[in-house]
């Protein structure tokens, strides 16, 4: 439980419901002494949107931060938080498919993975033709949709709210709280702190307004082969070429992908999506019905009778990484100062960071609510 001393229990908002917002409120709302509420425009259970990116994710645990260690000790966190999460029995295990995994790297790099289960580096033999390094281990699949809506019913359930709200300033949550967006007047009480997860809304929000943060498109082939038990992806990071096959426990499978700087475009082009196909049939044939295999080798036209959804993502990247911050603003009227813990900017890293930057996040909050943390 929480120690500090002062009224309990402590009114938190959090600005955001992708994945690093709902995770950040459950480790927030389960670790007591706090009442939290997300405030946000879009949800989990709402229809797919450009503007929410997380259910657009694949995804899968392969953490990209190499011999950035402290991104790394992040990514850590996260993966035995979900190791456990997807344990056989447990209570979130439909959200997760635990997989034999194969990387090429095309460029040499080391991806600094030798901590995951079973890890092997790959034999020159073992290696598919341009890839310069590779390895083995096994990960889990996120089934992205199943897995938010797991988070905020675990948020829920725990006693925190929810309230949609369009934030222009980060200053209308500080005067106002979450009735100002349910009610359309101020909360009785003030806000305590504000934790801000607004994933790429973080470039426009005011208050925040951070030029750094930019988007990352990413498009995505969803299809249906339920006999795909294994992830393989081939790499260029220089290059921004990344080619994916990521299962889910549900026998769907997706096809990735691209990252493209500062692209906007909100709906997916068909050629990407031919381009998709073709780079991922060749580094997985298996992903032809059995039946077809058996018969003859598989070509692209085979796969889309299998295609369930094309879709794409805008990813928040941020130049100089996430930020991790605790700032204090002026409060409503006789208040004095409320801090405000950002967290953001994780670019295509949301699922394999979140648990281990939501830590960091109510770290900070903990120290900014003790008495002797407050500025004058």
């Amino acid at each position: 439980m929480s120690s500090h001393p002062s009224r309990s229990p402590k009114n938190i908002a959090v600005i955001g419901a992708g994945v690093v917002g709902l995770t950040t409120a459950v480790k927030i709302q389960e670790k007591g002494g706090y009442r939290v509420t997300i405030i946000a425009e879009t949800f989990p259970t709402d229809p797919k949107t450009i503007k929410y990116t997380s259910l657009w994710a694949g995804a899968h645990h392969v953490s990209h931060a190499a011999e950035d260690s402290k991104q790394m000790k992040i990514d850590k966190e996260t993966f035995d938080v979900m190791w456990d999460l997807s344990a056989p029995g447990g209570p979130a295990e439909h959200c997760f498919f635990r997989v034999p995994q194969v990387d090429y790297c095309l460029d040499g790099r080391d991806e600094c993975l030798d901590w995951m289960p079973d890890f092997k580096k790959l034999s020159k033999e073992s290696l598919i033709p341009g890839a310069i390094t590779g390895s083995s281990f096994t990960t889990l699949t996120i089934d992205t949709p199943v897995y938010l809506s797991y988070l905020l019913a675990r948020f829920l359930s725990r006693g925190g709210s929810i309230v949609r709200g369009a934030i222009q300033h980060i200053s209308q949550v500080i005067e106002g709280g979450p009735s100002l967006f349910r009610f359309g007047k101020a909360s009785p009480e003030p806000i305590d702190a504000l934790v801000v997860c607004p994933g790429l809304g973080a470039r426009s929000l005011g208050g925040l307004e951070d030029q750094d943060v930019y988007p990352v498109r990413g498009q995505v082939v969803l299809i249906r082969a339920p006999w795909i038990d294994f992830g393989r992806t081939m790499s260029h990071a220089e290059e921004g070429l990344w080619t994916y096959v990521i299962p889910r426990r549900c026998g769907d499978v997706v096809l990735g992908g691209t990252k493209e700087d500062d692209d906007w475009y909100p709906a997916p082009r068909p050629e990407t999506t031919a381009e998709i196909l073709k780079r991922c049939l060749a580094l997985c044939p298996e992903l032809v019905p059995p039946s077809i295999r058996d018969e003859r080798a598989g070509t692209v036209d085979d796969l889309r009778p299998l295609i369930l959804e094309e879709g794409c993502g805008l990813r928040p990247q941020r130049r100089g990484g996430i930020r991790l911050e605790l700032e204090w603003v002026q409060g409503r009227k006789g208040q004095g100062k409320v801090p405000v813990v950002l967290n953001y900017g994780h670019g295509g890293g949301g699922y394999q960071s979140s648990w281990g930057s939501a830590s960091i996040a109510l770290e900070l909050l903990e120290k900014a609510l003790t008495t002797c943390n407050k500025p004058y």
